[in-house]
């Protein structure tokens, strides 16, 4: 199996768990009454699962890379986490359709802009009329989701 071809069904399987895991959170932030607990819970159980891969994989990084590392690299997590809460308290008032159109939306967004600039590490990849149009077309999606 080619390693693009890997990377194409890894994408395609979380996005879809995406989908999946934004009611899983609405449910959970129900039952223990806020987004923000909710998210907590989804993180720790994922790093739970993470920990045990990385430990059956032996998959450890090095003290100077960690070092190395910028201060921003430690962000990742932050962002994942107002997502999650965010999420789950969207969910529920939007729909699991227009809350995960309106992330994609945004999301495109912002990585037109953050390849544009080569910001946070990746390569400058010019904004295109083409890129542009594409994701305008994902907005009029995110209405259109939204008004069905």
């Amino acid at each position: 199996m080619s390693v693009p071809f890997l990377a194409f069904c890894l994408v395609l399987i979380s996005g879809a768990l995406l989908a999946v895991q934004a009611p899983l959170n609405a449910t959970l932030s129900r039952a223990v009454g806020s987004p923000v607990n909710a998210a907590l819970i989804s993180f720790l159980v994922g790093s739970l699962a993470l920990a045990l891969v990385a430990a059956l994989l032996r998959a450890a990084p090095t003290l100077p890379a960690v070092r190395a590392l910028p201060w921003w690299a430690w962000c990742g997590g932050l962002c994942g986490a107002v997502f999650v809460a965010g999420a789950a308290y969207a969910v529920p008032r939007l729909g699991v359709a227009t809350v995960l159109t309106l992330g994609v939306a945004s999301q495109l967004a912002a990585a037109i802009v953050i390849d544009h600039v080569g910001a946070l590490g990746v390569a400058p990849r010019a904004v295109t009329l083409w890129r542009v149009a594409g994701i305008l077309l994902v907005m009029v999606g995110t209405l259109l989701v939204r008004r069905g």
